[in-house]
């Protein structure tokens, strides 16, 4: 085992992040920062570093959407977003490389990044051996907080939401929040609109409906993705298969949604999440055509109606 190695798995857990950043500074002799998925600054450690990036990172605490997009343009979030946990990353124009790895949540949810620079030690293949097991630490060190632990959940409607209102103007600046929302997915993806009925109900009182069937619905299908957009519910879903095989999978709830006079509307299979808005319409359409056309059903496809 080398020293690198030593030094890192021998340092303690329950201390926190800021602890364990501070010492990895020590041992690595380079600075390192940590992001959430989202690219909010978590900690760092506090040396100067003479680097724009690190800087605008340091004192704002995230990434403008103009660093963001000079990322996107070099590759370097899509490298990221494409590695399996550590990745060497090598560009002409730093001063030098940088070394990232992947923190999990214990869903085993990618929910933020560890970087260091190469800045005063050069790095070798010890070094990428000690930082992997780093990142394990502070996975280890992260699994029972509550921030980490509902990352993902608390994010999806915001997400989806700037999905269906085609508010992500550089799909590749959010591919590790995309990446979350395939989380627990098969092949497929599904729309799902739930609408419930007005009746003159003033816009407040039906959010609020809407809020609450959204959580009944949670409660019942735990592995979808859930938002409230406009006058609906909307579930995204996954499926091995690209057929949704009639409403099968519903018609067992169907008390569920009739008590709760709730329809719902499925869109045909897709694949890139960035494609959620013009599926979203097609589940629209397909309530809509199967409310008009009722005969007792509740469960309406897109591809049957």
């Amino acid at each position: 085992m080398s020293k690198l190695l030593e030094q890192v798995k021998a340092l303690e857990n329950g201390e926190g992040i800021q602890y364990l950043l501070d010492a990895a500074c020590k041992i690595f002799t380079n600075p390192i920062y940590m992001i959430d998925s989202y690219y909010n600054l978590i900690a760092y450690s506090d040396v100067t570093v003479d680097d724009p990036i690190w800087n605008e990172l340091i004192t704002t605490g995230t990434f403008s959407l103009q660093a963001l997009e000079v990322m996107v343009k070099e590759n370097v979030l899509e490298d990221l977003t494409n590695s399996d946990k550590i990745i060497l990353l090598k560009r002409d124009r730093w001063k030098g490389d940088r070394m990232s790895g992947h923190i999990f949540n214990k869903e085993n949810i990618w929910v933020g990044q560890i970087t260091m620079y190469e800045y005063n030690t050069p790095f070798d293949r010890e070094t990428k051996t000690a930082y992997e097991a780093l990142t394990d630490k502070i996975s280890c060190e992260i699994c029972d907080y509550d921030y980490f632990t509902t990352l993902a959940m608390t994010n999806h409607e915001n997400r989806i939401n700037e999905l269906l209102d085609k508010a992500v103007n550089n799909p590749l600046i959010y591919n590790p929040q995309a990446q979350i929302l395939y989380s627990g997915f098969e092949d497929y993806l599904y729309v799902a609109v739930v609408s419930i009925p007005r009746n003159n109900i003033i816009d407040n009182v039906h959010r609020s409906r809407l809020s609450y069937f959204k959580s009944l619905l949670k409660t019942k299908y735990k592995s979808f993705k859930y938002a409230v957009h406009s006058e609906y519910i909307v579930m995204l879903m996954s499926s091995k298969y690209n057929d949704f095989y009639d409403e099968q999978f519903f018609n067992k709830d169907n008390n569920l949604f009739k008590q709760n006079n709730m329809f719902v509307g499925i869109s045909n299979s897709f694949e890139n999440i960035y494609e959620l808005r013009e599926y979203y319409d097609q589940a629209v359409v397909a309530l809509k055509n199967g409310i008009e056309k009722n005969n007792d059903r509740r469960v309406f496809l897109y591809n049957n109606t």
